[in-house]
């Protein structure tokens, strides 16, 4: 039996990470005043191509959409953001106050094609704010990114934001693009043709390099962008730079879903050899409304957790493997019993206990210890038990300590404790 091909099994030696990540995330989306949300991972399409786009690729050609029993559309979720939309719209979230701050971690599910770092099940850590149209919000989480960022240790990672202007501004940006796509047709890849017509701005976001060649001098939204755009996003660059946030102001990054507005942003790395964003997000000012809400702007940013972990094991950001507190060596029958429920009064006090059941030799139980990377080991055989004491050992240093079999547990919790 295989697994199907793009989805992955994580193994327990690879967990650590993903839960350092997972740790790290939550106590600063905790102290930055976001709540948890969890999510069905199965929605009515509609909420995905009411909100994302009919002419987007994800709707168009990537999305695991089928029919139930009765032949409603379903599909497995391919991002956050619209789930997290229709949560906040059909529990009427904003009734008692406009502004949440939300967050949520899970699996998204497209069907694209499998590649190193990119997956057909995937995970995203996804972050959103309702209520705020202030440029600070968007400052505020490209902030936010950059701080969780560099407590991961994670050095190589840059900002790139841009502007992709509103309703008023962007009609004439779009014409402009337009205009210099019909003269490039001969030029395009088939894609950018079908999007053309459908969706120009996305013939931006193109990696074909014959399209990135011909779209070289394409007009830019910053162009075209109107005062309370342009407005917004001067406000977003001088607060990064009060808070010396480093960013680059790319005028070629746009967002592959129709629903965002004004900033967008991602951020970069060059650890995986060729630039790839970890993160990536924007304002969508208008999806509330369009979802069936009220007028409510909001913002939000998903990482790519799969991406962020490749790049944590690129530079070695591993995690210290040694969690093991004691491994109980129980020598014999009557010191196996005693070792168990020594083993689970541990477990209960906090203190990471194994033991071993099989009956093996000393020498046997000690290599058994070295491979779980155990702090310290606890001997008992028929003899210590009997006649008192046991002996702890410190698997670092080798230095011995004595431990009365009368009440091991206290004492050794207060040891480990004191020592640890």
């Amino acid at each position: 039996m295989q697994i199907i091909r793009g989805f992955r099994d994580i193994l327990p030696e690879n967990i650590k990470l993903w839960q350092k990540v997972e740790k790290e995330a939550k106590k600063l989306f905790k102290d930055f005043g976001f709540d948890e949300i969890r999510l069905p991972i199965l929605e009515k399409t509609e909420v995905f191509a009411r909100s994302i786009g009919e002419a987007t690729d994800i709707v168009e050609k990537e999305m695991y959409t089928f029919p139930d029993r009765k032949g409603d559309k379903l599909t497995l979720r391919p991002e956050a953001t619209a789930s997290m939309v229709r949560a906040y719209v059909q529990h009427k979230m904003y009734a008692s106050d406009p502004v949440r701050k939300f967050y949520t971690i899970g699996p998204m599910f497209r069907r694209e094609r499998p590649q190193k770092g990119r997956y057909r099940q995937f995970y995203q850590i996804d972050a959103e704010i309702f209520g705020v149209a202030a440029p600070y919000v968007d400052a505020n989480l490209i902030f936010l990114l950059n701080e969780l960022f560099k407590r991961l240790g994670l050095s190589d990672l840059k900002a790139h934001i841009n502007s992709l202007g509103c309703p008023e501004c962007r009609p004439d940006f779009q014409k402009a693009l337009l205009k210099l796509l019909e003269s490039k047709k001969t030029e395009l890849c088939a894609d950018c043709l079908r999007r053309k017509d459908s969706n120009p701005l996305r013939t931006l976001d193109c990696k074909v390099p014959q399209c990135k060649e011909a779209l070289k001098d394409a007009p830019t939204n910053l162009d075209f962008l109107c005062k309370e755009c342009q407005d917004h996003f001067n406000i977003v660059k001088k607060t990064l730079k009060k808070q010396k946030v480093e960013f680059i102001e790319d005028k070629t990054l746009v967002r592959g879903l129709d629903y965002y507005t004004r900033t967008a942003f991602e951020i970069q790395t060059t650890s995986l050899g060729a630039q790839s964003a970890v993160a990536g997000g924007g304002r969508y000012d208008l999806l509330v409304k369009e979802m069936g809400g009220p007028d409510i702007p909001a913002i939000g940013f998903a990482i790519g957790f799969d991406r962020l972990v490749q790049v944590m094991e690129t530079l070695n950001k591993s995690v210290d493997d040694q969690e093991l507190d004691l491994f109980i060596i129980a020598l014999g029958d009557s010191a196996i019993e005693e070792g168990y429920h020594w083993s689970t009064d541990l477990n209960l006090q906090g203190i990471r206990t194994e033991i071993d059941y099989r009956g093996k030799s000393l020498k046997s139980l000690m290599k058994r210890a070295d491979k779980l990377c155990a702090k310290h080991v606890l001997i008992a055989g028929r003899k210590e038990i009997k006649e008192n004491p046991l002996v702890l050992r410190n698997m670092n240093t080798r230095e011995q300590i004595s431990i009365s079999s009368d009440n091991p547990v206290a004492d050794i919790v207060e040891f480990l404790k004191k020592n640890n």
